[in-house]
């Protein structure tokens, strides 16, 4: 039996639709997915705390409790970047440990955390803490393609992770450029080396993702992320329906309650139809783009591209840029694609091609990565590239976040006068001016006008 995470109700929508399905929205399906049967929900994390704050005006811990509260027979996940959390720094232990405390006591069972380098020490916090108070952690391995993330890599990084103290692994392919037979390769090696439960979170838009989760799960995978039709496809995961048939009578069989599913086709292509018709969602979104097997470019990354080269009146450089990307990311230590790295080889890649001598102009977020502020580079980074971007600057060996200060306790000092909770301080670290606003219009709402005058 293959059991099954949904999660039309998180990645599903930030894949689609840049996270904009609403509480309300969310609270409603997952009434009815409790009892569908599945393994977990993806519920929280991500980009939805971003943009709960940033474009909703929603309370993200509101968020999860009404969820919590629809779903009392299922676990609920989430998905955070280690010590980066749902943001995009390194943060200090004591709100490392803060925030996974309160995501337990608000409503979350299992929470899967991913860093971007695969250096575990970024991850030593999140693990540490979400099993003391309680919670499942599963570690996720970023996958991608190089001459060094080789089967060996991924099987050596599994012991790793099983030693951290980890209850499951994730293979987490977020460009969806893992193919059947990598698949099987590596989940066969996988499951003979490591203990643990492995499951595999992918994306559509190449067009193979099927036929991987296929191969993976005749490989002997564990679990397996798809998304509620027609919350699917494209730049989402598999169809949860589609699977579920596939391997209908088979030893595979997830044994989905089909019943309650039909329950939540409706409303899932209600919500499919708004956000169409109000233009949050790009019918582009669906269609899949088999190039990223050459270029290894998330659809995510890909996207933010074409807005840089259409702000600067480049498309024509676009073969370029893309051309680019892979040269950028060998002389980085092949980093794999995924948040922050992406966008940060994204748009060092378009800065080389655009200025005319690469690397003459660099984004800081580069200067901080050769610095060693986001971890250790996967192979080696470039000498010559380093010398001319950062000089003979000293590069930090040590884990990150062990030169951060403590500054929960500061935080909740500074905004005494506003912050309510544990979990207004947490908003308030995580997005520091963005909290700021929304939680002075929760506690002191602007009058109807006020309002009214914000959105014409």
């Amino acid at each position: 039996m293959v059991k099954i995470v949904e999660t039309s109700v998180r990645d599903g929508h930030q894949s689609l639709f840049a996270t904009r399905m609403t509480t309300e929205e969310v609270v409603k399906l997952c009434k009815i997915y409790d009892n569908v049967g599945y393994h977990a929900i993806e519920v929280w994390g991500g980009a939805t705390f971003d943009a709960c704050l940033r474009f909703l005006n929603e309370d993200p811990w509101e968020r999860l409790r009404a969820v919590r509260k629809a779903c009392p027979n299922t676990k609920l996940q989430m998905l955070f970047r280690g010590q980066n959390i749902l943001g995009y720094r390194h943060y200090s232990d004591d709100v490392v440990d803060m925030f996974c405390k309160k995501s337990i006591e608000n409503g979350i069972d299992i929470i899967r955390v991913f860093d971007a380098l695969n250096d575990l020490r970024n991850l030593k916090t999140a693990v540490e803490s979400t099993k003391k108070y309680g919670g499942e952690c599963q570690i996720a391995l970023s996958y991608t393609t190089s001459p060094i993330h080789t089967i060996d890599y991924y099987v050596n990084l599994a012991k790793e992770i099983e030693a951290l103290g980890a209850d499951s692994i994730c293979i987490k392919d977020m460009a969806g450029v893992l193919l059947p037979d990598d698949a099987t390769a590596l989940v066969s090696a996988l499951k003979k080396n490591s203990k643990l439960p492995i499951e595999l979170h992918s994306h559509c838009t190449a067009g193979i993702c099927e036929m991987t989760y296929m191969a993976a799960i005749k490989a002997g995978i564990d679990i397996v992320d798809t998304s509620l039709s027609p919350l699917s496809n494209g730049t989402a995961q598999p169809s949860t329906q589609a699977l579920n048939y596939a391997l209908k009578g088979s030893e595979y069989d997830p044994k989905l309650n089909v019943e309650e599913i039909h329950k939540a086709e409706p409303i899932v292509t209600e919500i499919v139809n708004k956000y169409l018709k109000n233009g949050l969602l790009n019918p582009k979104s669906f269609q899949i783009n088999p190039n990223i097997l050459t270029y290894q470019v998330p659809g995510g990354m890909l996207s933010n591209m074409i807005k840089q080269l259409t702000d600067q009146g480049a498309m024509d450089k676009y073969e370029e840029v893309l051309k680019e990307i892979p040269r950028v990311r060998k002389e980085m230590g092949y980093p794999p694609l995924v948040t922050p790295l992406s966008q940060m080889v994204g748009t060092q890649s378009v800065l080389n091609i655009l200025g005319g001598e690469r690397y003459k102009l660099c984004a800081k977020e580069i200067k901080d990565y050769l610095h060693g502020k986001y971890g250790k580079s996967p192979a080696p980074v470039d000498e010559d590239i380093k010398k001319k971007i950062i000089g003979d600057d000293k590069v930090i060996t040590c884990r990150p976040a062990d030169l951060l200060e403590p500054e929960y306790e500061t935080l909740k000092e500074k905004y005494k006068d506003l912050a309510r909770s544990d979990e207004d301080v947490l908003s308030l670290a995580l997005f520091e001016q963005v909290a700021v606003d929304f939680l002075t219009n929760k506690y002191n709402p602007k009058s109807d006008s006020d309002e009214f005058e914000m959105y014409i």
